[in-house]
């Protein structure tokens, strides 16, 4: 049973992590169908910037993925059942909602490039990076917590 719920807990962050991807990107994504379309339809070359925006947010699945792995290497035992779903979900939802708001800080980067000519790229790369900055926090956080555990189930 521990070892189920173990291998749960590794799925969980995972799943969690690859929802908010997932919504991040369809967030950003339907911005640059529009403005693909706005910018089609205007006769305009389309901006390959509006990828970048779109793309951001996956990211944090590759996060979780390495939670993941670090979950799935460590023995589960009765004491660090528990631990491991805590990881899971609180990591989980780290890294879920950096990428979906990272995909509405990138939907509303290409509305501002789509409305100014491409004007303020850096600066919403910045804001983009600056989420990102959370979900990279989350992995690191867990990643300490699985080898302070570890640490501590040596010494006992």
């Amino acid at each position: 049973m521990l070892d189920v719920m173990g291998k749960l807990a590794a799925g969980l962050v995972l799943g969690i992590g690859g929802i908010g991807s997932a919504f991040g990107i369809a967030a950003a994504g339907t911005a640059a169908a529009g403005a693909w379309a706005s910018e089609g339809k205007a006769g305009k070359k389309l901006s390959f910037q509006y990828i970048i925006m779109v793309a951001a947010p996956i990211s944090q699945t590759l996060y979780s993925m390495i939670l993941m792995n670090g979950m799935l290497v460590k023995a589960v035992t009765p004491t660090n059942t528990m631990l491991l779903l805590g990881v899971a979900i609180g990591c989980g939802f780290i890294e879920a909602f950096s990428a979906y708001f990272q995909g509405v800080i990138g939907a509303a980067g290409v509305r501002c490039l789509n409305e100014n000519g491409g004007k303020g790229f850096g600066l919403l790369i910045i804001a983009i990076g600056i989420i990102e900055t959370v979900g990279i926090f989350g992995m690191v956080f867990g990643l300490t917590i699985l080898k302070a555990a570890q640490a501590v189930g040596a010494a006992h």
